[in-house]
């Protein structure tokens, strides 16, 4: 089980991030922008919220709400599950399992360093196993 400071360590370490006076929209372009599902919202540079693609359908287009006037503010979830850089990646997937979320920040106590989507854990899990397989037929050959 490795720590999620080696997922970080292999991609892009920007932290997306967006304001609570933000609009719905203007959120949703920045998330199309950056190719990413969830942002983290940040005020006075402090963690107070992500917004995601799940929060707009379920709190705003499925609400009839116009994403042009509603907040980001009004829409985020604001009880954060984190987890920190020294956290496993199977933590991580059994974290998100349970309180069936997509994505995690990962903190260093009041600094963002990074996000983790389930996908960098499924991407890491298929990685790891098929060095598993190839080291495995490697062994058998021999």
């Amino acid at each position: 089980m490795k720590p999620i400071s080696e997922l970080l360590k292999k991609r892009d370490s920007t932290v997306y991030q967006v304001g609570l006076s933000a609009t719905v929209f203007e959120a949703l372009q920045s998330l199309a922008d950056h190719g990413v599902g969830a942002m983290t919202v940040m005020d006075q540079g402090k963690l107070v919220g992500i917004v995601s693609e799940r929060d707009y359908t379920r709190k705003v287009a499925l609400q009839g709400k116009n994403s042009k006037e509603t907040t980001v503010a009004e829409i985020m979830t604001r009880d954060i599950i984190t987890v920190t850089p020294q956290t496993g990646t199977h933590a991580c997937m059994a974290l998100m399992s349970q309180k069936k979320i997509r994505h995690l920040p990962v903190m260093d106590g009041e600094k963002v360093m990074g996000m983790i989507s389930i996908r960098d854990l499924m991407d890491d899990i298929i990685a790891e196993h098929e060095e598993t397989i190839s080291q495995l037929t490697s062994y058998i050959s021999s």
